[in-house]
């Protein structure tokens, strides 16, 4: 199905059997549900194509994708058949044994990246929680190292586990989850010379740096890109001293960046690295995937109940080939560009507010000058008021991660939605 079909499929209102059997109250939720997110508020209950309806019936568009998630946008054909047959078919069976599916969409990363080897589980930050432990194994069983320690970077995120979170070079997320995992150390990214300088400071007794783990571009931390040269000299630094590299994916791989991998953007290859996100295109499934010299784990020492189902992977698989089949890269870096260029113009007109616009593909941050009133939710905030959905990427940065299916039509009405919410709330 084309894009422009979705498009007018998205218009078309959907009546039966879709709407709630009782009208949603917020109150009842919040009685129920722990409040671990500060909701918007808004309840949706469906979607197709980059559009999505609340339980009112008014439509959006959807520049959030589930924060950079629906890689497919809503309802695909592909996914509902993929979803259809496979749930039919067989949806879950324990890792004790082989599954096709599995072992086909293992195929599919390593024809398509510089892996070798991928092991599945359910999410991101299980997916890094992997990284971590095969990281440590191999300080501990290859580099002979007693204390091993992860380099990160601040203002990166990781995850929400104890690991993942401890990972995570931002205090915010750390608060009253005391006492934190040992043995990571936190650098200013794109920033060699504090590498360097950590590397050596920590090089003393029983500890060392055996790993560095980095977003290829810094995702909640404000969609800020790597910088070519920094990250060709951390590969470099790497291999002088045979410790590994590795790259969090999660939310740029999968497409999103106009290229299928992040790190195709700065000319190295990592040794292990990890995705989730759009690798489901909504379907949670997450996977590590690393070079074969450092595929050191055994059976028992690592394993997922869920991760790498059939049904998880039957989907991911078409999500992958539907990339591939209708081109979607290419449209990926058409759209993004033009998206890019249109905020940039905005910026233009209101240089006292906006002092950025930043990014790849179809992750693109808007930065508030640090001196303006205006904060990233209020112009979230504004914008659902003109049926464009947005995510915040800290207090300052405004995030659009469309789905990658976005046509040229919508992303020229998010550009005229954001400008009227400029407009509005800088009168």
């Amino acid at each position: 199905m084309s894009f422009q079909s979705l498009v007018e499929k998205a218009t078309i209102p959907q009546e039966s059997g879709l709407m709630p059997s009782t009208p949603f109250d917020a109150n009842s939720f919040n009685q129920v549900v722990m409040s671990t997110y500060g909701r918007f508020p808004l309840a949706l209950e469906r979607g197709a194509g980059c559009r999505v309806w609340d339980t009112q019936g008014k439509e959006y568009l959807d520049f959030v994708a589930g924060i950079a998630t629906c890689t497919l946008g809503h309802a695909h054909p592909a996914m509902i058949e993929a979803v259809t047959r496979q749930i039919q078919k067989l949806h879950h069976v324990s890792n004790l044994y082989y599954i096709p599916e599995q072992g086909e969409l293992a195929k599919w990363i390593v024809d398509h990246s510089c892996a070798d080897r991928v092991f599945f589980c359910n999410s991101g930050a299980e997916a890094n929680e992997a990284a971590i432990k095969l990281a440590r194994k191999y300080a501990h069983t290859v580099l002979d190292i007693a204390n091993p320690i992860i380099l990160t970077a601040n203002a990166s995120f990781h995850g929400r586990t104890l690991a993942t979170v401890t990972a995570t070079g931002q205090p915010k997320y750390q608060k009253n989850f005391d006492p934190l995992v040992p043995g990571f150390y936190y650098v200013d990214y794109n920033d060699i010379a504090a590498v360097e300088a950590a590397v050596t400071e920590l090089d003393e007794g029983n500890y060392r740096v055996a790993a560095i783990l980095i977003e290829p571009l810094q995702g909640e931390g404000g969609v800020r890109p790597g910088d070519v040269t920094y990250f060709q000299k951390l590969r470099k630094l790497c291999d002088e001293i045979g410790i590994l590299l590795i790259f969090d994916e999660v939310q740029v791989g999968m497409g999103r960046s106009g290229k299928l991998w992040g790190y195709e953007h700065l000319g190295v290859e990592p040794d292990i690295f990890t995705s989730a996100k759009g690798l489901g295109g909504g379907i949670p499934i997450g996977a590590m995937m690393s070079k074969k010299f450092c595929d050191i784990f055994q059976p028992g020492e690592h394993a997922s109940t869920f991760g790498g189902n059939p049904f998880a992977c039957g989907v991911a698989l078409s999500v992958c080939q539907t990339l591939e089949k209708e081109n979607i890269l290419e449209n990926v870096r058409e759209q993004g560009a033009r998206l890019r260029e249109g905020l940039r113009a905005i910026a233009y007109k209101y240089p006292e507010h906006i002092s950025e616009v930043r990014g790849w593909g179809l992750i693109n941050g808007m930065e508030i000058n640090p001196e303006s009133s205006l904060t990233a939710p209020d112009i979230v905030k504004a914008a659902m008021d003109e049926g464009l959905l947005l995510v915040p990427a800290g207090p300052k940065v405004v995030r659009f991660v469309p789905p990658l299916i976005v046509t040229q039509q919508e992303i020229v009405q998010a550009l005229k939605a954001v400008e009227k919410v400029l407009e509005k709330i800088t009168a």
